[in-house]
């Protein structure tokens, strides 16, 4: 297969990505023009991003007037799991892929790219791994742009409707693996009880969001790493 072909290939692979982005990026420009954002400020977030649950967390700290270390920590713990595929990813990328070609396609390497890219057969050449990139990214971008024009045309009862869907995906993305593994479950049950403590308890409320969405993160997953690690073993073929 030449260049252009698996160029198209790629496209191809990325269009049902692409589809999936669409809703869940309108759903994130309805929940970032609802939080304060400006249409040019919400589609510059996701164009400059790719990352649904790094653009949550980021626009209440921008909104609420966060300081830069804030945000930029609250995006290192959120997004770190974006460094450790791109390395696995590495493993397989051809020589065709250059220096820059790895700077490009590691800021779109979601989780969805990389589960597509990572089940190819053979070595990953760059022609193909631009085409993958590239549809998910224009869904990406546009269905944001869609979401924030929306948030300011629709009337209110719907637009808090639909930015009930930026939650309901990340509740769709937990389920699947509390359902599998109870350790997991409690980890989460932790989160949610220190996250409700951050809210409600007198000292502890006065933290800023994006510091108690790290504090949150970074607790809950470092005390199950210490006291109830997941065995290799429990890990499904599909987790891996």
């Amino acid at each position: 297969m030449n260049g252009k072909g698996k160029f198209l290939k790629g496209i191809k692979d990325g269009v049902p990505i692409c589809l999936g982005y669409l809703s869940v990026a309108f759903a994130f420009g309805i929940f970032s023009v609802e939080s304060g954002l400006g249409i040019l400020q919400t589609l510059l977030v996701s164009m400059t991003n790719v990352t649904s649950a790094g653009q949550l967390a980021a626009v209440p700290i921008m909104v609420s007037g966060g300081t830069l270390i804030e945000l930029a920590v609250a995006q290192l713990v959120i997004n770190l799991r974006y460094a450790l595929m791109s390395v696995s990813l590495s493993q397989k990328l051809g020589k065709s892929v250059r220096l820059l070609d790895r700077f490009i396609i590691s800021f779109v390497n979601t989780d969805e790219v990389f589960a597509v890219a990572s089940g190819q057969d053979g070595l990953l050449q760059r022609n193909y791994l631009y085409g993958l990139i590239l549809t998910p990214y224009i869904g990406w971008s546009a269905g944001t742009l869609l979401g924030a024009v929306a948030g300011n045309v629709l009337p209110v009862a719907v637009i808090s409707a639909l930015g009930i869907a930026i939650y309901g995906m990340f509740v769709a993305i937990v389920i699947p693996p509390v359902k599998k593994n109870l350790k997991t479950a409690y980890c989460v049950l932790l989160a949610i009880v220190l996250s409700c403590a951050f809210k409600y308890v007198p000292f502890l409320n006065n933290i800023p969001g994006g510091f108690a969405i790290i504090i949150c993160a970074a607790v809950a997953s470092g005390v199950f790493a210490v006291f109830a690690p997941i065995e290799i073993e429990e890990v499904s073929c599909d987790e891996l």
